[in-house]
């Protein structure tokens, strides 16, 4: 393996301005910035007591697993989608093609907020009074409700959470379609007629020679868009889904608290998303030693 170079000067120099700029922001913020900081009354809103007194997730904290159930559902139903339309998008058959194309350029020409309400309003205007689904999950035995409460939302909030996760599933799966489209074409075509010498059909083709080879090559942008459609599920807040962003809002209008409120929120969000980065990390790692 190759040795690591040292640090350079340059690189020194740069550390020590870095350490500067942030020692001078410490310090305004510290000093400069006349603003009464009430760090004491944060914890709160993460736990607190019940009427029996046992302790229970606050707002911070149901906020953040609301975060972590819309970020979980969009991403598999996005790459579902997205997968699909990317095996689509490389067909010969030309129908697919096009339908792959008129999905990608239609998601990704379109504002994710206006999407965002399209949905909302048509499941829960629409789809919701024919399909029952509330009212379903809310008549059922106790340990089926208290499984989708744990797996999705409470009763009372099924249809606007189904809502949200089918409109991020659908932005996620239009750029997860690329993703898989362009990780397929680099293949080497070479690939392809091996395969085809060996007598095996297109679909096998496909399953036992190009994917093995195209996903660790998707890895990294997939483990991307799963970092993204965290930082997207913010967006379904203006719907009133109360993930964390929603009840971060709920808190500072009843607090008056803001920048110890959002600077707490911008961690949890850091949290999420960098422990996700690790984590791809390593399986992009396995999976280079695996293939190598």
């Amino acid at each position: 393996m190759k040795p690591r170079p040292g640090l350079t000067r340059i690189d020194c120099t740069l550390i020590l301005a870095l350490a500067a700029l942030f020692a001078f922001l410490a310090f305004r913020i510290g000093y400069g910035l006349d603003y009464p900081w009430e760090w004491e009354a944060i914890p709160q809103f993460f736990f607190k007591r019940d009427a029996a007194g046992n302790w229970s997730p606050n707002l911070l904290t149901r906020g953040f697993l609301t975060t972590i159930r819309l970020s979980v559902w969009g991403t598999l139903l996005g790459a579902l989608v997205g997968f699909a339309m990317g095996l689509a998008h490389v067909s010969r058959v030309r129908f697919l093609r096009l339908a792959a194309r008129l999905y990608v350029a239609l998601i990704r020409n379109l504002p994710p907020l206006v999407l965002i309400f399209i949905f909302y309003f048509f499941i829960g205007d629409q789809l919701a009074p024919v399909l029952r689904l509330g009212e379903i999950a809310a008549s059922g035995p106790a340990p089926v409700r208290k499984l989708l409460e744990f797996l999705f939302a409470p009763s009372h909030l099924l249809t606007p959470f189904l809502s949200a996760v089918t409109a991020l599933a659908l932005l996620e799966g239009a750029y997860i379609t690329e993703i898989v489209r362009a990780a397929i074409q680099s293949i080497e075509g070479g690939q392809w007629e091996a395969a085809s010498s060996l007598g095996l059909s297109r679909p096998q083709q496909m399953w036992y020679v190009v994917l093995p080879q195209a996903l660790p090559r998707m890895l990294p942008s997939l483990g991307g868009q799963f970092i993204s459609a965290i930082k997207d599920s913010a967006i379904v807040s203006v719907v009133s889904i109360q993930e964390l962003t929603f009840q971060g809002l709920e808190i500072m209008a009843a607090t008056h608290l803001s920048l110890e409120l959002w600077i707490t929120i911008a961690l949890l969000y850091f949290l999420l998303t960098f422990g996700c980065s690790l984590l791809v990390r390593r399986m992009e790692l396995h999976l280079g030693k695996g293939w190598a």
